[in-house]
């Protein structure tokens, strides 16, 4: 039996008055899927945004410096 057949054979026990709970309810987690931004694996996320930033680092030129000797006492 899967989870939607389970669940459905609950559904069907319950009494009138609770259905209407159970289906507002249904209508809260829906519209709460809709409105956020699903993201699988947010270390995944992490992972992917620090490789950019590594990506664009490692392309700039690096320009040396005067010596240190160039220091007055």
């Amino acid at each position: 039996m899967t989870i939607r057949e389970a669940t459905i054979a609950k559904l069907q026990q319950l009494p009138e008055p609770l259905l209407q709970q159970v289906s507002d309810f249904i209508d809260l987690l829906t519209d709460r899927q809709q409105h956020s931004p699903v993201i699988a694996n947010p270390q995944s996320e992490f992972s992917k945004a620090w490789a950019r930033w590594f990506d664009s680092v490692n392309c700039l030129e690096v320009i040396p410096t005067e010596s240190a000797s160039d220091y007055h006492y």
